[in-house]
């Protein structure tokens, strides 16, 4: 119940919010979004075909393993960090995402702010679709 109404807010959010902001997609998230049941999987892949795609740089990889270093993100969260790192190497003013294990919450929002802006990069506002709205 609670993936159907994340993911029908994260549609309306799309359809709502999209015009206000410049939005990429990461090569990881396209091949997250290639998974799964293939004409959803295609469905989403469409939805994302004209978006700029951001590249796992080898930039983001260090910010990732720098992330995972300082306990920002758990070991065994490679693909968490590297999500956060992709955006922080490309200075991505919001990350979107509904990961609030690993990503967004209180405690890992803080100690990855931290560990980005150590290394000299601004941290991308972590939030979910719910969180962001149109800039009045």
């Amino acid at each position: 119940m609670v993936k159907a109404a994340r993911q029908n807010i994260t549609e309306v959010w799309w359809s709502e919010n999209l015009q206000y902001f410049s939005v990429y997609v990461s090569e990881l998230v396209e091949q997250e979004i290639a998974q799964g049941n293939p004409e959803a999987a295609a469905r989403r892949l469409s939805i994302t075909a004209n978006i700029k795609n951001l590249s796992v740089s080898e930039e983001a990889q260090v910010i990732a393993e720098q992330l995972i270093s300082a306990l920002a993100v758990p070991v065994k969260s490679e693909e968490d960090a590297l999500h956060i790192g992709i955006a922080a190497a490309n200075s991505i003013d919001f990350l979107l995402t509904w990961n609030f294990k690993h990503i967004n919450n209180a405690s890992t929002k803080t100690a990855i702010r931290r560990t980005i802006e150590r290394l000299g990069y601004q941290c991308p506002e972590l939030c979910s679709p719910e969180e962001l709205r149109e800039i009045p």
